[in-house]
């Protein structure tokens, strides 16, 4: 058997000292993520500078029964990258695995290590004036294998969609040691199974993504944002059905927003000033942006003046310069912030059919009320691509013991609902370890069958984040 002390000088000769950390105020930081939930003591965090050490690392491991965790940016919200609290893993870091290996502004892709942040190639993209649409909150510190790993979506879902659909290729550390590469920068393949698809939402369960070939595109020359008051969510939902109609394929974003959320986000920033004369209960972000010569403001103008004769919208505002729709864009950032500040609440990540929207909002709404009438509802999200974060903050009151059970209870109320209405747990941020029970509720049994025959095929030892999507030992 293998011991720690043996760890650390295999770690140390693969990767050098700098490549290793393992003092506990070395990996400190290795142990929360940005909600604050902590991990455990690992047996050191590994940080390898190529996909060659990744899986030479990965081999080991494979060899002497050693769990390992991958985490790129901790920006997660599920918990799936933070090291055990009961069994110590190595947590094996991409931070240094950060380079822009190649970018093709003709063939519109761009091929990276799996450690670049996301920022990093939007701007490098930028650079060559193509586009990298993913567009997070994290984005200046999460990192690209990351957001594979947890196909991660973000605000522009709606025009250039989730993550499986802006990567055409993989390069993926397996769990025994070998380099899997599938780097091709093709728009179209059609040959045989797409063995990608399988690691990306995977969460580091099935292999470490050690780069990636981007799908780019060309970069909007006119973007215009607007924020937009409505009477309540029926409203909001009638003007995206007219917004996607007028605006076709140039609507990037279409984001629900209810005054509880505004009013969180002065808290948090409070030089956000109140952005329309009249407050309004529902609020609706939008962003419409052109590569070529399209009259935007025409557009928009069209749309707020039917909305208005049909009663869909009270008032709104367009910016006219990009510091004013930053200004816009920081009430959805800040608006987080605020209900951090709030202390612990549940967070949810539902997904519906936007048709349903409505009803599912009207029916959880009351439905927690009755519950918990002290309760504050906090609904908003990505409503043009059925994304709904319907979270709920509990009595200030309560001890924290009781916040707990509360929310619990409240969950799993939701999430029946969301079953009647035959949505999804989990729209963007995966299942980790935090939404592992009801996600095992949802499979069907050929479903559960098919998820632990890829597990067992591709991590027989069941090493790769353990206890993340699926129990272990994966039975």
């Amino acid at each position: 058997m293998t011991t720690r002390d043996d760890l650390l000088a295999f770690l140390t000769e693969t990767l050098g000292t700098s490549g290793v950390l393992s003092q506990p105020a070395d990996t400190a930081r290795y142990r929360v993520d940005w909600a604050g939930a902590q991990g455990g003591i690992p047996l050191a965090v590994a940080r390898p500078s190529s996909p060659e050490q990744v899986a030479e690392v990965l081999g080991y491991c494979h060899r002497h029964d050693i769990p390992v965790v991958p985490q790129g940016g901790g920006s997660g919200l599920v918990e799936g990258a933070l090291p055990d609290t009961t069994t110590p893993e190595l947590v094996v870091s991409l931070e240094r695995l950060n380079r822009i290996r190649a970018i093709d502004p003709l063939n519109f892709s761009m091929s990276v290590d799996a450690g670049c942040v996301l920022q990093t190639i939007k701007d490098a993209a930028d650079a060559e004036d193509c586009f990298f649409p993913l567009a997070l909150g994290a984005q200046g510190s999460c990192q690209i294998g990351g957001n594979i790993a947890t196909n991660a979506g973000g605000l522009n879902v709606l025009r250039y969609g989730m993550m499986r659909q802006l990567v055409l290729g993989v390069e993926v550390a397996l769990p025994d040691g070998r380099l899997l590469h599938d780097m091709k920068a093709l728009h179209k393949n059609n040959t045989g199974y797409d063995l990608k698809q399988l690691f990306i939402g995977a969460e580091g369960t099935l292999g470490i993504v050690t780069g990636a070939v981007l799908k780019l595109f060309p970069r909007p020359q006119v973007t215009r944002t607007a924020l937009i008051g409505c009477p309540d969510v029926d409203a909001a939902l009638a003007l995206y059905a007219q917004a996607r109609r007028s605006c076709c394929d140039l609507l990037s974003a279409f984001e629900l927003i209810p005054r509880a959320c505004l009013t969180l986000a002065m808290e948090a920033a409070p030089d956000l000033p109140d952005p329309l004369d009249t407050p309004h209960p529902v609020y609706v972000l939008m962003e419409v942006a052109a590569s070529g010569p399209v009259d935007l403001d025409a557009m928009i103008e069209t749309l707020f003046e039917r909305g208005l004769d049909q009663g869909l919208l009270g008032d709104g505002v367009l910016a006219t310069s990009d510091a004013q729709a930053s200004q816009l864009w920081r009430i959805r950032e800040a608006m987080l912030e605020g209900q951090q500040r709030r202390g612990e609440h549940l967070r949810t990540d539902i997904s519906l059919p936007i048709s349903a929207l409505t009803a599912f909002h009207r029916q959880a709404e009351a439905a927690i009320h009755r519950a918990s009438p002290e309760s504050m509802v906090i609904a908003y999200g990505h409503i043009g691509d059925g994304n709904l974060h319907f979270n709920i903050l509990p009595p200030a009151t309560l001890a924290d013991d009781a916040k707990r059970a509360l929310l619990h209870e409240l969950e799993v109320q939701l999430f029946e609902l969301v079953a009647e209405f035959e949505g999804s747990i989990s729209a963007e941020h995966g299942i980790g370890r935090v939404k592992q029970g009801p996600f095992l509720e949802t499979l069907s049994a050929p479903e559960h069958a098919i998820m632990r025959g890829v597990k067992r095929l591709l991590d027989p030892r069941g090493m790769m984040s353990p206890g993340r999507i699926l129990p272990s030992p994966c039975d």
